[in-house]
């Protein structure tokens, strides 16, 4: 898949028009990309023209933090699933299926639950006295009655401006059978439907099918479960849609993953990045159908109900700037399933969501554990800000020099990490790759630390106001070093 993505100058979205997420300018044999201030994030080769030396990119792997939700209540339990998780303000929200038994998709005693937090990291289940679960209201539960809609309940927190104050939060749900029926809410809590007819019904729709406003594409996106046949295979995958006024959708769009292998997507689990709005990050779970780690003795010692121990799977990472590709520059898992046979039946390891802030340098990822087991839950994992991957170099060092771009800004800022030892020193070339009088490598201050945001500053200083709006390129030398994130301020 080409690194500078492909996009329509005009998509059609409900008898209107989407924009692309990214513009650029032709500039001879190459593009010139408009940066602006935009923070941009080493997840993909957008910005990267040549890797030499031992430079390459790196995927991180998030810390295991421990279990954070419990699915212990009488209407959640093993079977609770697809999770959603939304920063509201100073309020964490998290939603998700409730189901104790195995069975059709769809059921009428499937219900969406809620919990809260004001941290991200320990979560309450408010009593919400909203729907009754055997014979009392006392319970966490915010839909209910509500069939096939609380399979696959997905909702989001609308950013689009000027929104209706009464349908701050949008949702998703749906079968095949149903299509998409959509749900709005002043609050994430009190929830009401939108109208009777589904809709967009034009897909598979048995997993999680994810939306939100994109600010970079000004219209509304989804992404949602299809199928996808390779020879005699048929493989679970995702395909997009949009629209300007969340009830109109344009026709669907398989997404391609380039030259990558096709796998088994469960969910996809696409969302813009919070500090990079225009990089959609993807923290799919990758399905392993008939991959059996347990014996069947194995699974009775784990309490594993009815037959869900026979596949495996993981979580894996995925980006896009928009439009019908999937970036895949990171084939290995993002998150293993943990130590223990527990860790390896059908369906677990699944992610949330979103990914959120839970600390002054951290984010978090959620994964749900120990499916169609008694101690089903919710797991945190956290990474460092922009940590998902980095621009990186060993001990013997490495080079990065960058497509030609224009930025908007006085100064460059890093988001980086270096040993003690190791060390980052940037150039700044002009369009043909020539150093910048004032600017060369010699005259580059070395960076050394690891730090969420530094400046970047050369022997005369750090000022670069004379550059912005002009072509130029970088030269990155790193020695034992990452680089995760760069932009202009």
């Amino acid at each position: 898949m080409k690194t500078l993505f492909k996009f329509y100058l005009f998509v059609l979205c409900s008898g209107l028009f989407c924009i692309p997420a990214i513009s650029s300018a032709n500039a001879g044999e190459y593009e010139i990309i408009e940066l602006g201030s935009r923070r941009e994030l080493f997840v993909d080769h957008f910005l990267i023209e040549k890797l030499t030396g031992g430079a390459s990119l790196q995927l991180h792997n998030p810390r295991d933090e421990g279990m954070v939700i419990p699915f212990d209540q009488p209407w959640e339990g093993a079977f609770c699933a697809y999770v959603t998780i939304i920063k509201d303000g100073s309020k964490y929200m998290a939603f998700y299926r409730g189901i104790p038994t195995a069975g059709q998709d769809g059921r009428a005693d499937e219900v969406t639950c809620y919990a809260e937090s004001k941290d991200g990291i320990r979560w309450t289940k408010p009593a919400l006295g909203l729907f009754e679960y055997d014979g009392s209201k006392a319970n966490n539960i915010i839909l209910a009655h509500a069939a096939p809609v609380t399979h696959n309940f997905s909702p989001f927190r609308d950013t689009r401006p000027g929104v209706e104050p009464d349908k701050r939060f949008k949702a998703l749900g749906g079968t095949q059978s149903s299509g998409l029926i959509a749900y709005t809410s002043p609050d994430g809590i009190h929830w009401k439907k939108w109208q009777e007819q589904p809709v967009f019904s034009d897909g598979a729709f048995d997993s999680q099918n994810v939306s939100f406003w994109s600010a970079a594409e000004q219209c509304y996106v989804l992404y949602f479960r299809t199928w996808r046949k390779q020879g005699e295979q048929k493989f679970r995958t995702v395909s997009r849609t949009t629209s300007t006024d969340f009830l109109h959708w344009s026709a669907p769009q398989q997404m391609q993953f380039g030259d990558a292998p096709l796998e088994h997507l469960y969910t996809n689990q696409t969302h813009p990045y919070f500090r990079a709005p225009h990089i959609y990050v993807a923290i799919a779970a990758r399905f392993m159908p008939k991959r059996q780690i347990l014996t069947e003795a194995q699974a009775r010692e784990f309490n594993v109900i009815a037959d869900y121990f026979k596949d495996c799977s993981d979580a894996m990472f995925m980006t896009s700037r928009g439009g019908a590709d999937y970036d895949r520059t990171f084939m290995e898992a993002f998150i293993r399933p943990g130590i223990g046979l527990n860790n390896w039946v059908s369906r677990t390891n699944y992610p949330a969501l979103n990914v959120v802030q839970t600390g002054e340098n951290e984010m978090s990822v959620y994964v749900n554990q120990d499916y169609a087991q008694p101690g089903a839950h919710l797991h945190r994992y956290s990474l460092r800000l922009d940590g998902f991957a980095s621009l990186h170099a060993p001990y013997r060092g490495g080079e990065m020099i960058t497509r030609p771009f224009k930025f908007e800004g006085t100064a460059l800022h890093l988001n980086f990490a270096t040993s003690a030892a190791g060390g980052i020193r940037i150039e700044i070339l002009d369009e043909a790759g020539n150093p910048i009088p004032g600017f060369e490598q010699e005259k580059a201050q070395e960076i050394i630390g690891n730090e969420i945001e530094r400046r970047v500053f050369w022997k005369e200083g750090s000022d670069l106001s004379a550059l912005a709006g002009k072509p130029i390129r970088l030269r990155f030398s790193l020695k034992d070093a990452d680089v995760y994130g760069m932009w202009f301020r």
